[in-house]
């Protein structure tokens, strides 16, 4: 409702297309660096051992390893989400940047999906 633009469901569909595009493409890189820092443990026969992957066993254990796990599960959406939140904001609605600005329209959005679940009778 806010968008200061035409044919806002294209900006929808590429902002989707994007979105997706950016959590692969971090992903990958997440995975690139953990192997990079992991390579030079073992080699394939090692890391073939009953079918698992042996290089990691271990890596992702205490608190350092529930942070690794956290980032290279959450970065990758995050990044993404809040890449997407800058080029709506610039791009779509033309405001300006600020923090408020950039997560506006969330409560909105909540309640109007709320509403979609009353019955009208």
């Amino acid at each position: 409702m806010k968008a200061k633009v035409d044919n806002v469901m294209m900006w929808v569909a590429g902002g989707a297309v994007l979105f997706f595009t950016l959590v692969f493409l971090l992903q990958y890189i997440n995975i690139n660096i953990l192997e990079s820092l992991r390579a030079s443990e073992g080699g394939a026969v090692y890391e073939a051992t009953q079918g698992a992957d042996r290089k990691n066993e271990g890596d992702f254990t205490g608190f350092s390893g529930i942070l690794k796990s956290l980032y290279e599960e959450l970065s990758p959406s995050i990044i993404s989400f809040i890449a997407i939140a800058f080029l709506r904001l610039k791009l779509i609605t033309k405001e300006s940047f600020s923090v408020a600005n950039l997560f506006s329209g969330f409560k909105e959005m909540f309640k109007n999906i709320k509403q979609s679940f009353k019955t009208s009778e």
